[in-house]
């Protein structure tokens, strides 16, 4: 559809040129309902946690009551994810014109910063046994975080689907993709306790988990400190969508060009396109905003067309045309 469109930069628009016209088409990002993910995640984790805990104390294993603890906090995460993504539904409001889509940023990074806290525990709880090595029951350590294995494995199954595609999904997928890494290690400490009575290794296997998570989880967090912030989402190109509008017949100029993330899931674009032969029409627009869907995953576009490209002071990054 078309309509006219006001631009934030533009000093009134009393330039006088054809600044009316633009295009939008919205799409469907991919699965939107997590809820029997988030549910069936949530209340396995949580059954877990009192009972990885209870034998854990009971056991006096560190590992297992380490991850006993890493899970609730998972249990938060998987909340926190599962309150973001269900707020990105909410319809927006003339407050909040793009809804509640940046939660499940806001989430992710939570999420990120929550999994560095957890692991900072541990790695404290590790050195500090490591100093005074106490016995632990093996038999009991292994069956419990066992089953852990097959909780966190399947409940990380759930979200696998969408950790590519969604930052936020992926924040609760390397939740629980963690865990179950941290109970097969206390599964292969629980063994080698058995076999050589090595007391230290419980949490030296557990030092070894944190760092691999704490590897793994820094990526979630550098992305999403970046999408909270505006900046363009990792898989796209902007000199590649600048070349692209560019090309466009008719198209003489691009500037003004803005791409950046609503939500973890669905990205948004403006760009003002120097047309000196005018408005090219509604079917432009549907064209451009399927293509640009297809190619470089933007669903929410606008573009604004000018007889001229007379600069009016937005601050934008300067691509050559």
């Amino acid at each position: 559809m078309s309509h006219d469109h006001g631009h934030a930069c533009s000093h009134g628009h009393e330039h006088g040129h054809a600044h009316s016209h633009h295009g939008h088409v919205h799409s469907t990002p991919g699965p939107d309902d997590w809820n029997r993910a988030f549910a069936i995640g949530v209340l396995l984790n949580l059954g877990f946690v009192v009972v990885e805990a209870v034998f854990g104390w009971q056991a006096g294993s560190l590992a297992l009551l380490a991850d006993a603890g890493h899970n609730l906090s998972d249990v938060a995460g998987l909340i926190l994810a599962w309150g973001a993504a269900l707020a990105g539904r909410l319809a927006p409001t003339p407050r909040r014109t793009y809804g509640w889509r940046r939660a499940s940023i806001l989430a992710a990074l939570a999420n990120a910063v929550l999994l560095l806290v957890a692991m900072g525990a541990l790695a404290v709880e590790a050195f500090q046994r490591l100093q005074a090595p106490e016995p632990v029951s093996g038999w009991t350590v292994i069956v419990v975080a066992a089953v852990g294995v097959l909780i966190n494995g399947l409940t990380a199954a759930l979200f696998m689907a969408g950790s590519k595609d969604d930052l936020n999904i992926r924040g609760a997928f390397l939740h629980m993709a963690g865990d179950a890494l941290v109970s097969l290690g206390v599964v292969a400490a629980g063994v080698l306790y058995l076999q050589f009575g090595w007391g230290w290794l419980d949490p030296v296997i557990s030092l070894v988990i944190a760092v691999v998570i704490v590897l793994g989880t820094w990526s979630l967090l550098r992305q999403s400190l970046h999408l909270a912030f505006d900046g363009v989402p990792e898989g796209i190109d902007l000199l590649e969508v600048h070349a692209f509008l560019r090309s466009q017949p008719g198209v003489t100029g691009v500037h003004d060009l803005h791409v950046w993330a609503l939500g973890t899931s669905e990205v948004a674009l403006t760009a003002h396109l120097v047309m000196p032969g005018g408005h090219p029409g509604d079917a432009f627009f549907l064209e451009m905003g399927e293509i640009l869907v297809r190619r470089f995953r933007i669903h929410h576009p606008t573009l604004q067309i000018e007889l001229d490209g007379i600069d009016d002071g937005c601050p934008a990054p300067h691509i050559p045309s």
